[in-house]
């Protein structure tokens, strides 16, 4: 039975948790083995499941704290977003698009970047992998008000970076 919830509610997460590990850890290979280390400890925990309300966030908590040593001990805290903004690009029509795009995707990543990491961590759960406020509290071990204000402050922090540069230059 264990098996059967591993397969059907666990492994279909791993996608989730590779692009969190990768947000935080900045390195593909990183994320990848961040993500297989997360499972293998879901697992071996799997005594525990009954007790754990929900799963995902269980897991998503592990990958996040997991990214977290990981990226402390490698002294990294960037992400390059090219891959995930080229695939956004390729139906742009003229070149002068593209690298009109292509720039501000840079300006917006040097932005997130700039981020404390809980911040870009509640930024990236919430945009990317569309959690609502609850569960990116649950996993974070925060507070809906807590999530709420730190998603605001990371929205405005960003935006008033954006239209800093846009209208001054670099």
């Amino acid at each position: 039975m264990q098996k059967e919830r591993f397969q059907y509610e666990i492994l279909p997460l791993k996608n989730r948790l590779f692009r969190l590990a990768q947000r935080i850890i900045q390195d593909r290979a990183e994320a990848e083995d961040i993500v297989q280390e997360t499972l293998i400890k879901v697992w071996e925990r799997r005594g525990e499941w009954p007790q754990i309300k929900s799963m995902e966030a269980y897991c998503l908590t592990l990958t996040r704290n997991l990214s977290i040593d990981r990226s402390e001990r490698a002294g990294t805290h960037h992400l390059c977003l090219d891959d995930c903004c080229q695939e956004q690009l390729s139906t742009v029509p003229t070149p002068l698009q593209e690298l009109e795009k292509t720039e501000q995707a840079r300006l917006i990543e040097r932005l997130i970047d700039k981020l404390p990491e809980r911040q870009r961590t509640i930024l990236q759960l919430r945009e990317v992998e569309e959690k609502s406020y609850k569960e990116i509290a649950d996993v974070l071990c925060l507070t809906e008000e807590q999530v709420k204000v730190n998603l605001f402050r990371a929205r405005q922090q960003i935006k008033a970076g954006y239209l800093k540069i846009e209208q001054y230059g670099l």
